[in-house]
């Protein structure tokens, strides 16, 4: 099927799934996670700046809080390379939602780290600009190619945040944490849920696009201050390491979408499904 055939076949199921999204998630304020009491003028406006000695927060949790805030920055290029697919109905509507939840989570993350003082400022910012001007593109996708590269990447999103929840020695960044999480959960299931949907309308079609994008999976890079990049430092923390990707991430939505069990694959989904098979659990 053309992706024009593809996207006006979902179009009800993306609009039961938005309906779904929006009356199962949580509303809940960035503000109310940010200890305002704690913050204080920086030396531009009277006050003084930050030096190492003001933060109090572990490096595991400094780290992964970085990294999280340095990938939402980059939001507009995510906004641009999800929208310029799904650009028309129930599909414009959910990018809109979809970005507007993930914006609040860069929101929620600065606020906290500013105010804590738990960084650099200075610092963070010239990793923003550098981040962003490097931008991000995505390779020319087919629309089942887009769904399941995003279930992929928000349960990996989810997998990160359960981690820091998980490992953060301050219960304000656990809460944070288990907050993003959550969310990012709810956005999974979203477009799992739309996969789920293609398998059942493609079948040979949707399995070859999830083994394809299961091959060449990798998730946001961010390039640290000490010239490490987040792959290698996230690891060490035991916050995100790719190596459990085929146990965390793609294992458990392959068995959602009845990958090894379905009936219906023609010649094609045989194949692809044949390189699905050492992540069968």
């Amino acid at each position: 099927m053309a992706d024009r055939e593809l996207l006006e076949s979902l179009a009800a199921e993306v609009e039961s799934n938005l309906v779904r999204h929006t009356a199962a998630a949580a509303e809940w304020q960035p503000h109310d996670y940010v200890p305002w009491d704690d913050g204080r003028n920086f030396a531009f406006l009277g006050g003084t700046d930050w030096e190492p000695g003001q933060s109090v927060m572990s490096e595991v949790s400094r780290t992964a809080l970085t990294v999280s805030v340095l990938i939402a920055d980059n939001l507009p290029s995510y906004h641009r390379e999800v929208g310029k697919y799904l650009r028309i109905g129930p599909w414009w509507r959910w990018v809109g939602r979809w970005t507007a939840e993930e914006n609040r989570h860069e929101i929620l993350i600065r606020n906290y780290l500013m105010v804590t003082r738990a960084v650099d400022p200075i610092e963070l910012e010239r990793m923003r600009m550098a981040h962003m001007t490097s931008g991000f593109r995505r390779p020319a996708m087919h629309l089942l190619d887009v769904l399941a590269t995003c279930a992929f990447e928000e349960a990996a999103a989810a997998v990160r945040h359960r981690n820091t929840e998980t490992k953060a020695d301050d219960p304000i960044v656990a809460l944070i944490a288990g907050r993003l999480a959550a969310d990012d959960e709810l956005q999974a299931v979203f477009f799992a849920n739309l996969v789920s949907a293609a398998l059942d309308l493609a079948p040979d079609q949707a399995v070859r696009a999830i083994a394809d994008r299961v091959a060449d999976f990798h998730v946001p890079v961010v390039q640290l201050a000490d010239g490490r990049s987040s792959d290698e430092v996230l690891a060490e923390a035991g916050i995100y390491d790719k190596a459990r990707e085929p146990e965390l991430v793609f294992a458990p939505l392959l068995e959602e979408w009845k990958i090894f069990t379905r009936t219906d694959f023609g010649e094609e989904g045989e194949k692809a499904r044949a390189e699905l098979a050492h992540l069968r659990s």
